[in-house]
C-alpha cells in the first residue's frame, strides 16, 4: 500500500468519520482520527480496522460478519511492553469498522467516553475504561489532535444533511467507494438515487445536464433534479463507469466496487 502524509491520512477519512458522527456517534471525529492514526501508524490496511478492536466474543452484528486476521502486536503489562500476536476484526469498509466500534463505546463500561464533553475528557476516559493498555495513551492522543489541530472536524459533524424536497420521504442511504463514505443517497420505491455531479465526478465521470436529464459521460440516464440538482440511480450510474453497486442490507449502505 501507498505511504500515507499524515495530511492525507487524514483527509482520506475524515468524511467518513464526519458522517458517522451526524449519524449518532458519540465519539468526537478528533478522538477518532488521532486514536486511527495511533494505532495504525497512518496505514489504512485492507482489512480496514483503525482501531485494533479485537475479535473478542466472535458475536457478529450488521456491520462485522466474523471475519478476522491474526497479526502481531504489543501489550503493556508489569511495566513493559510486550510482543504478542492477536486475532482482530476484518472490515468490508472503514464505515463498517466505525459503526462497529460505535456499538461496542455504547456498552456500559465506556459510559465515561460516551459522556465526555470535550475531546481531551474524551481520551481521558478512553484510557480509564481500559480501551488501551499504554499508561500514556491519553496523552498521545491528545498530542496528536492538538499538533495537527483535529478539532476541526468537530466543528464540521455538527452540519446535518438536509434531505432534498423530492426525497422528503426517502431513507437516507451512505454510499462507499473505496471503504470509505462517498455520498448520501435516497432510497425511494426501491433505487437508490444520488447527486450525479457530486458522486459521478468523484469518479472521474463527465456530468452534464440537458435540461430534462443528466448525462454521464454523454449517455442520458433516467434523472430527477430537485432544487438545482439532478439525481440518478446508484446502479445506473455505476454500470456506466465500469463498477458495481452492491447492496449490504445489515448495514443498509451501497458498496461501490470494480465490476
Amino acid at each position: 500500500m501507498a505511504a500515507l502524509t499524515r495530511e492525507q491520512f487524514f483527509a482520506i477519512l475524515a468524511p467518513t468519520v464526519i458522517r458517522v458522527t451526524q449519524e449518532g456517534s458519540k465519539i468526537f471525529p478528533s478522538v477518532r482520527l488521532a486514536q486511527n492514526l495511533l494505532e495504525t501508524g497512518g496505514v489504512i490496511h485492507p482489512w480496514n480496522n483503525l482501531g485494533g478492536i479485537k475479535v473478542g466474543s466472535g458475536q457478529t452484528n450488521a456491520y462485522w460478519q466474523g471475519e478476522a486476521v491474526v497479526k502481531g502486536t504489543w501489550e503493556y503489562v508489569d511495566g513493559r511492553n510486550v510482543s504478542t500476536t492477536a486475532a482482530f476484526r476484518a472490515y468490508k469498509s472503514v464505515y463498517h469498522y466505525y459503526k462497529d466500534s460505535d456499538m461496542l463505546f455504547a456498552s456500559a463500561r465506556y459510559e465515561r467516553v460516551q459522556k465526555a464533553l470535550t475531546p481531551e475528557q474524551q481520551a481521558e476516559a478512553l484510557q480509564a475504561c481500559g480501551y488501551a493498555t499504554d499508561p500514556t495513551y491519553a496523552s498521545k492522543l491528545i498530542s496528536i489532535i492538538k499538533q495537527y489541530g483535529l478539532k476541526k472536524y468537530d466543528d464540521q459533524s455538527s452540519r446535518a444533511i438536509k434531505k432534498p424536497d423530492k426525497f422528503k420521504d426517502a431513507e437516507q442511504i451512505d454510499v462507499l467507494y473505496n471503504g470509505q463514505f462517498l455520498s448520501v443517497g435516497y432510497l425511494l420505491s426501491g433505487y437508490t438515487w444520488v447527486p450525479a455531479r457530486l458522486v459521478g465526478e468523484a469518479l472521474g465521470a463527465k456530468i452534464d445536464w440537458t435540461g430534462t436529464k443528466v448525462t454521464v459521460n454523454g449517455k442520458e440516464l433516467d434523472s430527477i433534479k430537485s432544487e438545482a440538482t439532478g439525481y440518478v440511480q446508484i446502479r445506473d450510474l455505476a454500470a456506466e463507469l465500469g463498477l458495481k453497486a452492491s447492496w449490504d442490507s445489515s448495514a443498509r449502505v451501497v458498496i461501490l466496487d470494480k465490476a
